[in-house]
């Protein structure tokens, strides 16, 4: 009897969907690629977000934006469409070299986008009107000064491409974003129907041009198996889309979910159509989940062996979960991340706002590194703290770390890293440091910490020295009583002390701030703001940004909401994605009209405006005055008391 055949070796091809950014590719299918590939396993992978928005901004789909204006009604266009269509000649001109300057390749283009006469210039270009020199001179100065031409071409450049979105958001498809792609379909969505019924509609120009890009990369590539991994809940549909068009027109390629939106969202999954076009959705840390499917591809496991997979049963039609649990992958082990096969010379180094801080996110291509796995806090009331990506804590050592960025350096030929943890354990970063420190490699990085008092100001300029050019971190609500409510584990003062040392060692500080948190009351709030007023004028942060409290089905406050005051609302049947769970707050509070006040004055204190003024300025109704004292932050800073 002859022996059975070898089971096909599988092919891996990974996907970044649209829209996560424009800058720099996301980081999961370079780690799950470099994984795969120390594991001897064939994989590539591609980046059909960077690759749909060139697609779109080429001359060919210019041309087919401006045949979807020509059949938009006259009456009731914008004025964005409007500026288009009457000055296309001048876009289709300007839109070629514009992406190259953006992309790096034409740095002399600077001088004619400053001109103020080379683009054509739609009502983006309104906002430059806040800037207003009261001597009449150069509105915008004040951020980029006599020279700095090449940073004032390139937010000249992104107002331009802001104006494009504008129209291709009229015109074809009102939930594009460049980020945030029709994330209201998936975004806590308790059934599929909405996503459904979106996948079910007429191809617009966006999709068919996903579609094209989608069936070129199978044609290059002719995976076995495409794994899509979605972040956020704007790269769903997109990602869906994605798996349609290859179930459309290559069947036999079997496709897998993943990645950070799957892993919150998709815990209770039971939708069975979800399956015509993934095959396998896979939860928390990729690397073992992968190893079993790729087993279980080739004939070597069994579908009973699969681990934290969910999959339809053939007989059945029903949604099964399939979790055989075996040891993670530990941190140590899962390889360098590889960049190989994504265009890093074709990323937009976009400047969206003038603060030398908040651009980071959209400026430049980093590296993006994680130093461990997990959370080593892991107690914040707000966070997912039950959820493998937080509870698991795993760190590699420093020597592994920076044997990994000289590996990244030598590839890409970029040193510039971002660490992406939820917080970087002070104790690996200073051993990361002086590893950096000892092999005398040169990078630049920045990342996100929490402000706790292992921060001394040594330490600080320690990776100062090391090559830190920036920190993030959580103050949230800025008042004492909740931070100990949300057991964040430090205090105002104490913030104001971490943030200055790292301030005076050179390194730029953003404070992730937070507002609507359980009890939050009217006065908390002007107190909070009352203290970040006085950490930008005391030189503590440069930048900042005010979320919305959001209660999660995985955080404690959702999981026990008595112990925090409040009252959870409760949620339809769930058979897709459940996260945000509404609560009732006995306070009352109108976060929405106190969320307008807060915004503004932080968009004004990170231009250095208004930070003399009383904070209760910026809300359009009256709110009662801050029992903050003025000189707190001040005083906190000259006191050598520990925090």
């Amino acid at each position: 009897m002859p022996a059975a055949p070898a089971p096909t070796p599988t092919r891996v091809l990974s996907l970044i969907p649209p829209m996560t950014q424009l800058n720099t590719p996301y980081p999961s299918t370079a780690y799950l690629t470099g994984f795969l590939r120390s594991r001897g396993v064939a994989a590539v992978q591609e980046d059909l977000a960077l690759a749909l928005i060139l697609e779109l901004l080429s001359p060919a789909g210019l041309q087919e934006l401006k045949a979807a204006v020509d059949a938009l009604p006259a009456a009731g266009r914008s004025a964005a469409v409007d500026a288009f269509d009457e000055r296309f000649d001048e876009y289709r001109q300007t839109l070629g070299p514009t992406l190259a300057f953006l992309q790096g390749r034409d740095a002399t283009l600077a001088h004619r986008i400053c001109s103020r006469r080379f683009l054509p210039e739609g009502p983006r270009f309104a906002a430059l009107d806040v800037y207003v020199d009261p001597d009449g001179g150069d509105p915008m100065a004040w951020a980029f000064g006599a020279l700095g031409a090449h940073d004032r071409a390139r937010h000249l450049a992104t107002l331009y491409l802001n104006d494009l979105a504008d129209v291709l958001r009229e015109a074809v498809d009102p939930r594009f974003e460049f980020v945030r792609y029709a994330e209201q379909l998936a975004q806590s969505q308790p059934t599929f129907d909405p996503l459904a019924a979106a996948l079910a509609a007429p191809l617009n120009l966006v999709d068919r041009t996903l579609q094209q890009l989608t069936l070129q990369a199978i044609e290059r590539h002719r995976p076995t198996l495409v794994l899509v991994s979605v972040p956020f809940p704007g790269a769903v549909y997109a990602a869906f889309r994605i798996a349609q068009a290859i179930k459309t027109r290559h069947p036999h390629i079997v496709t897998a979910l993943g990645g950070g939106y799957v892993n919150t969202e998709l815990r209770e999954l039971s939708e069975p159509r979800v399956f015509d076009h993934f095959d396998y959705i896979t939860l928390d840390a990729g690397e073992r989940p992968l190893l079993a499917l790729l087993e279980h591809l080739e004939g070597r496991r069994s579908a009973s062996r699969l681990v934290r997979t969910y999959r339809r049963d053939a007989d059945t039609g029903a949604v099964k979960y399939v979790n055989f649990v075996e040891p993670e992958v530990p941190f140590e082990d899962v390889g360098t991340p590889t960049w190989d096969g994504l265009p890093l010379d074709r990323y937009l180094s976009l400047l969206d706002m003038l603060n030398p801080m908040h651009r980071l996110w959209s400026d430049g291509r980093w590296n993006k590194l994680t130093v461990a796995h997990g959370c080593y806090w892991k107690k914040c009331s707000f966070c997912d703290v039950s959820l493998d990506y937080i509870s698991r804590y795993d760190a590699a050592s420093a020597g592994t770390l920076v044997d990994r960025i000289e590996a990244i350096v030598a590839e890409t030929g970029q040193t510039g890293f971002h660490f992406v943890d939820e917080a970087a354990p002070p104790k690996s970063l200073k051993a990361l440091a002086a590893e950096l420190q000892r092999r005398r490699l040169a990078i630049s990085w920045w990342g996100n910490i929490r402000f706790e008092k292992s921060f001394t100001p040594e330490l600080c300029e320690q990776l100062a020295a090391s090559g830190c050019i920036a920190i993030s971190g959580g103050l949230e609500v800025a008042s004492d009583r909740l931070l100990a409510l949300m057991k964040k584990g430090v205090s105002v003062e104490q913030v104001a002390r971490v943030t200055r040392g790292f301030s005076d060692a050179g390194i730029l500080v953003h404070a992730y701030l937070m507002y609507g948190f359980p009890t939050q009351t009217v006065q908390d709030t002007v107190d909070a703001l009352e203290y970040v007023r006085q950490l930008f004028a005391a030189g503590c942060i440069q930048s900042g940004f005010f979320h919305r409290f959001a209660c999660t089905v995985h955080s404690p406050v959702g999981r026990a909401p008595q112990d925090y005051g409040v009252t959870l609302q409760p949620l339809p049947p769930v058979s897709f994605a459940k996260n945000d769970i509404g609560f009732i707050d006995p306070t009352g509070t109108d976060h929405d009209a106190l969320g307008v006040g807060l915004r503004k004055a932080l968009y004004n204190y990170m231009h250095g405006i208004g930070l003399d003024e009383d904070v209760r300025q910026w809300f359009d109704f009256p709110v009662p005055k801050a029992r903050v004292p003025r000189h707190r932050i001040e005083r906190a800073l000259a006191s050598t008391a520990p925090a």
